[in-house]
């Protein structure tokens, strides 16, 4: 009996040890000899890159990288900013060449910046490749709408969505965009001093913007949904004091003190959305007597009570459950669109004006243009109308070469989602592909000597002409996941713009420290204060009407 008890334990042991025998063998092979195999098909097509480490791969270099660079100021005469941004692209293509392979952990990124690659990996191979997953920060913060769904469910969401940002309907909103631009520029001139005021423009127009975006996001329900903007601006708040903690494996699953406030915060923002969504449903049939919605958060409701009625009319003629269930719009999506589109929407607009903003300050020569030509458009109207702002040639020239020089988002990734050829090299199913939109928007083969200048005038002729290459330009993407904003990013960019230059001169203030660095967008590390001078000439700002 004793040596049966004994057999069987040690059968028990020997199984648990063949069981971690062969977990380890897996880790192993996972964490070192599949890396090794990668970096010598690479290496076999030319390919090279910094040498793998166990299991942190490059971490290491890029962290120490990026601590240096961010380390000390820019001249505020330069916009030569990739050595600062994007410092482990910029040190080891200088070593490798602009193709190269880098490891973020036990994951290998291909650096691509060749702009014929790029259009492959975007347009005409686009079926090979997958956006990755988001940081989970940043998942949380964006929601599981457009920026992060994939497939046929990604393509129906689109295809609903895409009216909102249609030009004739975002022209609608000028009157009360154009209204909350003079109704916060009257509050800066209450409290100037000799004309002049100190403005920090980063947390301004973050302020202007959320109220753009929730008129866009929420239409009839504007307040309620202004409220819901104001809970996830927070959350904006301490995910980024927490992104800077990223490299602490587990830190956002600590009970610390920021984190219980963000799951609160997440928390609350998704019940209110929830009862927003309940009530506007609720309410339907006063709206669609009000000619429909036009709003993302009516068109959305619309397109689930649709698909609902549909799906009712399918399955009781049937009498079973219809696959158009899995593809019908529910109040969870809707939900999740609505905070992808305020992360989105907010951020991108927010940071194109800022960085416009400071060009402006930088560059005297080009502000005088610009004003001078939104003054000859919209001569001393308060409000420059939708054709107006058609007309302002100089201002989009400004806004294109300040995409150029800070794009919002400044490195894209793909995944292979099966072996792939691109330009000859053959890349394995799961490699991440990365692509520094920075640098290419930098790159002087391309734009040529003046690449790291601000220099508007490149965009003359339009942004096919401005590049050697058409792809060269890619601020807002490319391909068929081309951000569906940027309408409403630049017709609010110019509008803003446009009534500040009627208005104001502008100046870096002596505070400010050129010092542009990433954290989820690119934006500016000590904030941008900036100087608005009164002009002399200025029309009378009174509120419209």
């Amino acid at each position: 009996m004793e040596k049966e008890v004994v057999f069987t334990n040690w059968f028990k042991i020997l199984g648990f040890s063949f069981l971690v025998s062969i977990v380890m063998i897996r880790v192993v092979a996972y964490l070192w000899l599949r890396p090794r195999k990668i970096e010598e098909h690479f290496a076999k097509q030319g390919i090279r890159g910094p040498p793998y480490k166990f299991f942190i791969g490059n971490a290491k270099e890029i962290v120490s990288l990026m601590l240096k660079a961010s380390s000390q100021t820019m001249p505020y005469s330069s916009h030569n900013i990739l050595p600062r941004v994007l410092s482990f692209y910029h040190h080891w293509k200088k070593i490798y060449g602009a193709t190269f392979l880098v490891w973020f952990g036990p994951t290998p990124r291909l650096a691509v910046a060749d702009p014929d690659l790029i259009r492959e990996i975007f347009t005409t191979k686009s079926e090979f490749y997958e956006k990755n997953e988001a940081h989970p920060l940043i998942r949380q913060l964006e929601g599981d709408g457009l920026l992060s769904l994939k497939g046929e469910k990604w393509a129906h969401h689109r295809k609903i969505i895409t009216p909102t940002f249609h030009m004739e309907n975002l022209k609608l909103l000028i009157p009360g965009a154009a209204s909350k631009v003079i109704e916060m520029l009257e509050k800066l001139t209450q409290n100037s001093k000799n004309g002049e005021i100190e403005i920090e423009v980063s947390e301004w127009f973050q302020t202007l913007t959320e109220d753009i975006v929730a008129q866009t996001a929420f239409g009839r329900s504007y307040e309620q949904g202004k409220a819901i903007f104001r809970l996830q601006a927070q959350q904006m708040v301490l995910a980024s004091e927490a992104f800077q903690k990223v490299f602490i494996p587990g830190y956002r699953f600590l009970p610390t003190r920021r984190n219980i406030k963000s799951w609160k915060l997440d928390t609350e923002i998704k019940k209110s959305l929830m009862k927003l969504i309940q009530e506007r449903t609720h309410d339907w049939g006063k709206e669609m007597q009000e000619n429909g919605p036009k709003d993302l958060l009516g068109l959305m409701i619309q397109a689930s009570m649709k698909e609902s009625s549909l799906s009712s009319s399918i399955n009781s003629s049937l009498n079973h459950n219809s696959a158009i269930n899995s593809s019908m719009i529910t109040a969870n999506d809707i939900a999740e669109e609505c905070k992808t589109f305020f992360f989105a929407g907010e951020q991108t607009t927010s940071n194109l004006l800022t960085w416009t903003t400071v060009l402006l300050a930088m560059h005297p020569q080009w502000q005088d243009l610009a004003r001078d030509e939104v003054i000859k458009v919209c001569g001393s109207r308060d409000i420059p109308s939708k054709d107006d702002l058609a007309k302002l040639k100089m201002l989009s020239m400004i806004l294109n070469e300040s995409l150029r020089l800070y794009p919002p988002i400044v490195a894209t990734i793909r995944r292979a989602k099966a072996d792939v050829d691109l330009g000859g090299c053959q890349i394995p199913l799961g490699t991440e592909v990365l692509i520094p939109i920075l640098a290419v928007h930098h790159d002087q083969a391309i734009w040529g000597s003046d690449a790291n200048e601000f220099n508007p005038a490149r965009f003359s002729e339009g942004v096919a002409r401005a590049a050697k290459h058409p792809v060269a330009y890619i601020p807002f993407g490319l391909g068929v996941r081309q951000c569906i904003g940027q309408n409403l990013a630049i017709l609010q960019t110019k509008l803003t713009l446009a009534i500040i230059l009627q208005r104001f001169t502008l100046r870096l203030s002596p505070q400010y420290k050129h010092a542009p660095t990433v954290l989820m967008l690119l934006h500016p590390q000590y904030g941008a204060p900036i100087i608005f001078q009164q002009r002399l000439s200025n029309p009378t700002i009174v509120k419209s009407s």
